[in-house]
């Protein structure tokens, strides 16, 4: 590791070489600066965003080694940044005839094509000579070739690129990591996992390799297979967090919660504490109705992101599945005043009110639904309810008229219907009303029942029933 001294050192070599070049360009004495000197100078005025200065400086450099290929692909890859692509061209014709075998010739080449949006050309270009060069040369030519393909939109030859890379050189990091997303993206991962086998058959510990084994397998809903390979990530490399993260979503798919919060334990000993950890365990914990220890694990997910709705929502929802209505509704009331569009926030401040049997809070935050969600089935059919069971049946049959009319006619508004005409004593046109939802949803037939549970009572609603179950 470099020490203050060796920096301080560096720093004031690198001065006194500045100092020395604005002698030259200013007519003054100075001293001898040799090609890499002038490629300091120019990498320095680069980092500076002095990109002129970095040009005027390869050009004195060019000026006095006028066969020096380095400083030529300096100047051209600065021309190539400020987009002056004919004249980068130029500089890199003059490479090609002193080095055709420089790699980053052929690099900086393509650049110009993408930036003339020439893509055939620069495709064309890589290919061949990704075929005329060996070892890490073509790896980075195929890599290059592979990002032209993402630019081009041709996911699937990216793919191929990656494969190629890792067929000649399987250990290869970049390609590793890349080839993750999209084999995911272009939906791949057979392919994947015949070629990740291939190289952990001959490099057993190569980590990446498993871990994409892993994805591969998660992707097509193996997930013991998956968590096999992770697991062996894991052997290789026990800090591996993103292997730790998507063991635990594999658990959590087989429903596997105690080992899924094992690993995100062992994910929090080696990571810095995340918001989606810590939510991913309150999930856990919560789908094993252990709400208390859910609500600690979203809590503190939530003091990492406070302006994150859903945690609040999900804490919500434990306190609903325990019945605890009034504790949900705090919960809810900060989701929805984070955002006040969201449907899911208000249906369920609205199922709390009701349970507390508080309908005009409910009316009030429903009406307002409606107003954002005109469009909403659901949002519509919660009004009717609410209305029919505060009592209000003939503003529920007006509401009705109005969701027919916004979202067509359903089936939940014909056994609402259904269960305001019998609630108000219209029989007749209660079972006529039956008949009908019977005949487009007699599944749905759960949902006059649970609003109406009296209906059944009724003898003519009971041979209904029958009826339609017998024509089935």
């Amino acid at each position: 590791m470099m020490n203050e001294n060796q920096f301080s050192d560096e720093f004031h070599s690198l001065n006194e070489l500045i100092q020395q070049y604005e002698n030259l360009r200013d007519g003054r004495a100075h001293a001898f600066l040799d090609e890499d000197s002038f490629e300091q100078i120019i990498d320095y005025y680069d980092d500076q965003d002095q990109l002129q200065y970095a040009i005027q400086a390869a050009e004195y450099g060019i000026e006095q080694f006028p066969y020096c290929s380095l400083l030529l692909l300096k100047k051209a890859n600065l021309l190539i940044e400020t987009r002056h692509y004919q004249d980068a061209l130029g500089i890199l014709e003059r490479v090609e005839a002193l080095d055709p075998m420089d790699i980053n010739l052929h690099v900086l080449k393509a650049d110009v094509y993408l930036g003339m949006n020439q893509h055939e050309k620069a495709i064309k270009l890589l290919e061949t000579q990704a075929l005329r060069f060996e070892g890490e040369d073509r790896t980075d030519l195929l890599l290059e070739l592979a990002d032209v393909y993402d630019d081009c939109e041709e996911f699937d030859k990216v793919f191929d690129c990656l494969k190629r890379v890792l067929e000649h050189e399987p250990g290869n990091e970049e390609a590793l990591h890349k080839i993750c997303f999209w084999t995911e993206f272009t939906g791949r991962a057979e392919e994947s996992i015949r070629l990740h086998k291939a190289i952990i058959d001959e490099h057993p510990y190569t980590e990446l390799a498993w871990f994409n084994l892993g994805t591969a397998y998660q992707g097509l809903k193996l997930y013991e297979k998956a968590i096999d390979a992770y697991q062996y990530a894991i052997a290789v490399n026990d800090k591996f967090e993103y292997a730790y993260r998507n063991m635990a979503d594999a658990y959590m798919r087989i429903r596997k919660y105690p080992e899924a919060i094992e690993t995100l334990q062992r994910h929090l000993e080696i990571a810095r504490p995340e918001d989606v950890i810590y939510e991913a365990l309150g999930h856990c914990y919560e789908k094993q109705k252990k709400y208390d220890q859910a609500r600690y694990y979203f809590r503190k997910a939530y003091h990492l992101n406070p302006d994150d709705e859903r945690l609040y929502y999900r804490i919500a929802s434990t306190f609903m599945q325990e019945e605890n209505w009034p504790a949900a509704v705090k919960y809810l009331q900060t989701a929805h005043k984070i955002n006040v569009l969201s449907l899911e926030y208000v249906l369920a401040l609205c199922e709390c009110f009701i349970q507390q049997e508080q309908y005009k809070d409910a009316l009030t935050h429903l009406l307002e639904g409606v107003r954002l969600h005109p469009a909403s089935v659901r949002v519509r059919s919660c009004l009717v309810r609410c209305l029919f069971l505060a009592g209000f049946y003939e503003e529920g049959e007006v509401q009705l008229d109005r969701a027919r009319k916004a979202t067509g006619d359903k089936p939940v508004y014909q056994y609402y219907h259904c269960a305001l005409l019998l609630a108000s004593g219209r029989t007749k046109e209660g079972l006529l009303q039956l008949d009908l939802a019977l005949s487009a949803a007699p599944r749905q037939v759960k949902k006059l029942i649970t609003l109406y549970p009296a209906a059944l009572q009724h003898k003519g609603v009971i041979d209904l029933i029958a009826r339609h179950k017998h024509n089935r």
